[in-house]
């Protein structure tokens, strides 16, 4: 039995759920859904073009993640109008449209470049914000001033690829960068009045379920608004691939019932106030090699952690202790 205390801990989120959840805090701002169209500009990767490495990161094929309506070919613009005509009729609620820069690392590139790219994006008249994914080694503090000045005007949400603390696995997977990038990149754009946000990959090679779960501890140290928990896929041309077949000893992929309790173990010790942007991932079915979950949804996976956190009768936060 919940006593009067902890549930308002728990409901403290103010709908119903057990976690922090990103999606509800900002229906509560902004009268509504707050729903990202995703965009694809010009951008690489420094471990794809040579600067840093080749080939990108073991695990990425970005057709895993990107819509087919985003081809680097269109204009920004024409994007923005594509994903537009098919979310409104989907997301007919929607308070609010945000560009999402998902793809690749989206602050590789001179300041003017940036600029025209997010101006553009900026100035189709159904954009309210952009939604910026990137590397924190390739993000610098004149890129963050001109944020900073958007985010006057717009809403903006920086998102780090942090993926582990583990600098070993970083290497291993061809990050190009250690942990401590991420700490300086995220400190650095702390406070700009622009949300930060992180990206975790749970399963990696070479990482235990609890080495994997006590990277929480840094997690909790850094000035982060929210968090993305996406699991590790096993996807088609990428080199991760290839060790999978050749080697599929190194790995130790979740079952979807052990990633449900392995994900809640860790928002146990998260930091309260930390929003959960997501709790899965989801590539396409048909570039999709491990692990077999089926044909199940990511929002079923999202009401099966509810469901389950019930179960234990646990929140976000319950094993947290303040430093």
């Amino acid at each position: 039995m919940i006593n009067k205390e902890e549930e308002k801990t728990i409901y403290v989120w103010g709908d119903s759920k057990r976690y922090n959840s990103q999606s509800a805090r900002l229906k509560e701002k902004y009268g509504g859904r707050v729903q990202k169209v995703s965009i694809s500009a010009d951008f690489t990767c420094p471990n794809r073009d040579g600067s840093l490495g080749t080939g990108g990161c073991t695990y990425c094929n970005n057709d895993s993640f990107t819509p087919n309506y985003t081809k680097i070919s269109k204009q920004i613009t024409k994007q923005l109008d594509e994903g537009l005509g098919f979310l409104k009729v989907r997301y007919k609620r929607t308070a609010m449209f945000v560009g999402y820069f998902q793809s690749y690392t989206n602050t590789y590139g001179s300041l003017e470049k940036i600029t025209a790219i997010y101006d553009e994006a900026l100035s189709h008249p159904d954009i309210n914000g952009l939604v910026i994914g990137t590397r924190p080694d390739v993000t610098t503090n004149e890129q963050l001033d001109y944020l900073e000045k958007l985010a006057k005007d717009y809403y903006i949400d920086l998102e780090f690829g942090i993926e582990t603390t583990n600098d070993m696995t970083l290497e291993d997977i061809n990050r190009g960068h250690d942990f401590a990038s991420s700490v300086d990149a995220i400190k650095r754009a702390a406070g700009r009045g622009f949300e930060v946000g992180g990206h975790m990959l749970f399963g990696l090679p070479g990482e235990s379920r609890t080495e994997m779960l006590d990277q929480v501890d840094e997690i909790n140290k850094l000035p982060l608004n929210s968090i993305k928990f996406h699991q590790l896929q096993i996807v088609k041309n990428t080199v991760m691939a290839k060790q999978y077949k050749d080697t599929p000893e190194m790995f130790n992929l979740f079952s979807r019932e052990d990633y449900i309790d392995f994900v809640i173990d860790f928002m146990e010790r998260l930091r309260p106030d930390i929003t959960v942007q997501r709790l899965a991932s989801e590539a396409p079915p048909d570039i999709k090699i491990a692990p077999d979950w089926g044909t199940i949804r990511i929002d079923v996976i999202q009401n099966q952690v509810e469901v389950r956190m019930a179960e234990r009768d646990t929140w976000q936060g319950k094993k947290y202790i303040a430093p």
